[in-house]
This record gives structure tokens, C-alpha cells and sequence, in this order.
């Protein structure tokens, strides 16, 4: 299956360290390493361009190329291991291959695709879940996968797909991914909205406090029974004079 993995140029590094990797960055190289069938690790440099093309593909097999070396890992076929990112996690700045042949046995995660139209979709408020994107097996190098197929079309509300339930495409491929792991599931969005909307509505019900005015001084009306300087009150007419 991998007799065509991709090609890409490789080179040993003469130098190593974070100074002379940033230096062969600069030059359109990405440093790596490879290791593995008990060979000592051998850091080498990779086409950047190349290699950074099929990683974004999906490739995980790959032949090295030593152009004009005389050398043991001419042409070796390696499986990508490792990658490292710069502090943005955006740019691919190194990456680790480990050496292996066709009939080795290797643990790897291959990517998931999910084909067809879940029939639970239809019904209003429904979404697709699928918390990953990949699992990971353990299969012979020539019968590893590029990515491994999921039906989703007999997906209904309430009901999901679990990594028991892949069926993989060789005998001899085992799955390493816990069995009980979700892959997808359709799941209703309206009790959340309704949630939401009680929320809002609750708000909406509060009644507004209004802090009452104060009235200015002068203008204080004074208590049942008193007078504005706290005597008592005269009764009406009581400055009239007694007949």
C-alpha cells in the first residue's frame, strides 16, 4: 500500500541546536530526527515545502531520499511520529520519524471521515457531535490507512457512535482507542435555547426599582401631629378669640 509513499529530499544535520535549527528553517529546511530498529537517532533535514505539504494531507508514511549518500537510511521509509510548533502553534518546526519496514506492526492515529447525511439531522434543533477527528490503531505499515470511513447515515437523535462500533478496514488492524470513546452523536439544541430563554425572560420580569425623591429641605412636610419645628400642631382656628 506505501510502495508510493511520498518522496521526499532529505540530508544529514551537521550541526544541531536551537541556533543552527532556525538557521536551516531559513534556508527552506525543517529539521528532524529519525530513530528507531535499533539504529542511534540520526538528526537530518527535510525539505520544508515538500514535507510540510503531505503532512497537511494527511501522509504519515514517507520515503527519505539521500541524494548521493552512501548511506544506510538512503531511501528509508519512516512513519511520522512527532511534530513540534513554534510558540503560536501555528508553524510546523520540527518533526520525528521513526524508521520501519512494510511488515512492521506500528501504533499510529489515522484521521476519521464521516460520509452520508445523519437522518437525525432533520429533525429541528439537531446537531452533529463529534468530539474527535482521529483514533488510534495498531496495523502493519502496508496496511495503514490514510484515514478510515464512518457512515453516519443511520445516525437518529439519541443514539451515537462509539469507537466499538468502527468497523476497520483490514482484520489485523486493532484499535487502540478506548471502546466506549464517542466519536458521533446527534443531540438536540432546544432545551438550551429554552433554558436561555426563561433566563432572559426572568430579567425581563423584575420590576425596576425607582429610589423615591427626596424632597428639598425647607419642603419636608412635617409628621401627623407636629408642626415643621416639632411642636405640637394647633388645632384650626385656634388663634381665634373665645367669645
Amino acid at each position: 500500500m506505501h510502495e508510493k509513499a511520498p518522496l521526499i529530499a532529505a540530508q544529514p544535520r551537521e550541526k544541531i541546536g536551537t541556533r543552527y535549527c532556525r538557521r536551516y528553517r531559513e534556508k527552506g529546511l525543517l529539521p528532524a530526527v529519525i530513530y528507531g530498529h535499533g539504529a542511534e537517532p540520526t538528526p537530518i533535514c527535510v525539505g520544508m515545502r515538500d514535507a510540510i505539504m503531505h503532512i497537511n494531507k494527511g501522509e504519515k508514511v514517507f520515503r527519505l531520499d539521500f541524494p548521493g549518500a552512501k548511506h544506510k537510511d538512503e531511501m528509508q521509509m519512516v512513519l511520522l511520529k512527532d511534530l513540534q510548533f513554534d510558540y503560536l502553534g501555528t508553524n510546523i518546526v520540527h518533526a520525528d520519524f521513526e524508521r520501519v519496514s512494510l511488515t512492521d506492526r506500528v501504533r499510529t492515529r489515522i484521521p476519521i471521515h464521516f460520509v452520508g447525511e445523519a437522518k437525525g439531522l432533520k429533525t429541528a434543533g439537531a446537531i452533529l457531535m463529534h468530539p474527535t477527528n482521529e483514533v488510534e490503531v495498531e496495523t502493519t505499515v502496508v496496511e495503514l490507512p490514510d484515514f478510515i470511513e464512518i457512515s453516519v447515515a443511520d445516525l437518529d437523535v439519541g443514539h451515537a457512535i462509539t469507537a466499538a462500533d468502527i468497523q476497520l478496514p483490514f482484520p489485523n488492524m486493532k484499535m487502540l482507542t478506548d471502546s466506549h470513546a464517542m466519536i458521533a452523536q446527534i443531540i438536540i439544541q432546544l432545551e438550551e435555547k429554552a433554558a436561555e430563554a426563561s433566563v432572559v425572560g426572568a430579567d425581563a420580569a423584575t420590576p425596576e426599582v425607582i429610589t423615591a425623591k427626596k424632597p428639598a429641605d425647607g419642603d419636608a412636610k412635617a409628621p401627623a401631629g407636629k408642626d415643621a419645628k416639632g411642636g405640637a400642631a394647633k388645632p384650626a382656628g385656634g388663634d381665634a378669640k373665645k367669645k
